[in-house]
């Protein structure tokens, strides 16, 4: 198990990740306008579209897929004019929600998809270890009961991800169909 981690202050709540997700865009556009219902003392919600091109077009990507992006060659990439677009927005998301592994990165970054596979609501974990994130998907999963919210976790002990989410200290992700 990891040390006890520090208080959850900063959060993001991705929307678009994918141009084609829209209950992601739906929930951040919705969010963006009245955040109510999202906000609490002592924490920053934001709201985030990540991938405004695609979503304006309703397609993944415009030139790569975005949740693919976030490793250390396409961030640390110069930006010249033929950068791919979702390169570049990695990039501006990665400065303003991270920098990626670092002390000043945002503590939750919460990414909301879709998918035509039948996984119904899923949260998606990258790491086990994470004490956070297991205690919070715990209390999810009581407060969703008696509905069923599965669990998927990736992790590969020698896999570092380049999803959106990874920028975050804390990365979840959230599937639904």
């Amino acid at each position: 198990m990891s040390s006890p981690c520090a208080p959850v202050r900063r959060v993001a709540l991705f929307g678009g990740t994918h141009g084609n997700e829209l209950s992601g865009v739906l929930l951040v556009r919705h969010w963006q306008q009245d955040g109510a219902e999202i906000q609490r003392p002592g924490v920053e919600v934001k709201p985030f579209l990540t991938n405004p091109r695609a979503v304006e077009r309703c397609t993944r990507y415009i030139d790569c897929d975005l949740n693919r992006v976030f490793d250390p060659e396409s961030l640390g990439r110069p930006v010249v004019e033929d950068i791919p677009y979702e390169v570049r927005r990695a990039q501006e998301i990665n400065h303003i929600f991270g920098p990626k592994g670092s002390d000043d990165a945002y503590d939750l970054i919460f990414d909301l998809h879709n998918t035509t596979s039948n996984m119904g609501g899923t949260i998606i974990l990258e790491n086990s270890r994470d004490d956070f994130t297991i205690q919070m998907v715990h209390y999810i999963k009581n407060a969703l009961a008696p509905e069923p919210c599965p669990v998927l976790l990736i992790e590969h002990p020698s896999l570092k991800y380049a999803t959106t989410r990874s920028v975050a200290k804390h990365p979840v992700g959230k599937y639904q169909i």
